[in-house]
């Protein structure tokens, strides 16, 4: 490795040991420490025999435990650059020394179960590995496509789990400079049935509009529609729903069109496309937990088969 010009090799004498003041490590030994932990030789996964075959190196000390260099293998991936290779390495012995004066401050003030400690940590593994392989094992054998057909029996046996928190309309909304061009023949287009008049006021809001919505056929949260435009300040939405089906207004910079086409009000049951998505999820989500479960008592029941535990009566 090269620093400043000067080629350094990296030999096999004990490391330079870090010093533990009050606040940080040394800084000089930290720096030793990653330059020789990050030899091209280092980073290569050793072999187990020739990890056992010499003393293990180490390179961090609190009280009696110690950090040894084959457990930072892995720390900093291969491919990573040499500076963030450094830093991630730094990080994570500085975090190890912490905790671990954290962990020696809590054995001299508070008695540890160490038997408790020890189930937990396996719990811990298990919950780690477990999740790891459970997430492979769904991604291997989920189905994900949901019909529609699902998706509207699931809505029609729970009409009461789709009660509406907001109100939500279906229509068009824009937003435009005053400045725009052709602003008087927003609201005409608005109105328009015909294709070309549609393309037309598309088009006009790619160019000129600050914000839109045209999904006439889709449902939006009336409040997440107008934000940030006088309409968000209307007292009474409710009654406003009620008695419009188009509104103008202005501020100093902006003109704001909305033409309603239908509502919903808050506290109504949900139209079923505006569920469709979070129904979707639903059903997804319940066959990913029928699969967690069922690889679970799958693999419990081929290893009670091929006698792979044992339980023995006190």
């Amino acid at each position: 490795m090269v620093i400043g010009n000067d080629k350094m090799r990296i030999q096999n004498k004990r490391f330079t040991r870090i010093r533990i003041s009050g606040k940080r490590l040394s800084l000089l030994g930290m720096i030793s420490l990653v330059l020789m932990m990050f030899s091209c030789d280092f980073i290569k996964v050793k072999k187990e025999e020739e990890v056992g075959a010499q003393a293990r190196r180490p390179v961090a000390r609190v009280g009696n435990s110690y950090l040894y260099q084959d457990e930072l293998i892995g720390i900093a991936p291969i491919g990573v650059a040499g500076e963030d290779s450094v830093a991630r390495v730094t990080a994570y012995i500085s975090s190890w020394i912490r905790k671990q004066l954290v962990i020696n401050e809590a054995m001299k003030n508070i008695d540890i179960n160490e038997l408790e400690v020890e189930r937990k940590v396996l719990d811990y593994r298990y919950s780690l590995i477990g999740y790891e392989y459970q997430n492979y094992y769904i991604r291997q054998n989920l189905n994900d496509s949901v019909s529609d057909q699902e998706i509207e029996a699931y809505y029609k046996e729970r009409l009461d789990n789709f009660i509406l928190k907001q109100n939500i309309i279906q229509g068009i909304y824009i937003k435009v400079p005053k400045t725009a061009p052709r602003t008087k023949k927003v609201k005409d287009l608005m109105y328009s049935k015909k294709a070309k008049d549609r393309e037309e006021l598309k088009s006009y809001c790619i160019s000129f509009s600050a914000a839109y919505h045209m999904g006439d056929s889709s449902w939006i949260e009336f409040d997440k529609l107008v934000a940030n435009s006088p309409l968000s300040e209307i007292p009474n939405k409710i009654q406003f729903l009620r008695s419009y089906n188009y509104y103008e207004t202005t501020d100093d910079d902006f003109i704001f069109f909305l033409k309603i086409d239908t509502y919903k009000i808050s506290d109504n049951i949900s139209p079923l496309e505006f569920v469709k998505q979070e129904i979707k999820n639903i059903i997804l989500n319940k066959r990913k937990v029928e699969l967690a479960r069922k690889l679970e008592d799958d693999v419990y029941e081929n290893a009670a088969k091929r006698k792979d535990f044992e339980v023995y009566s006190n």
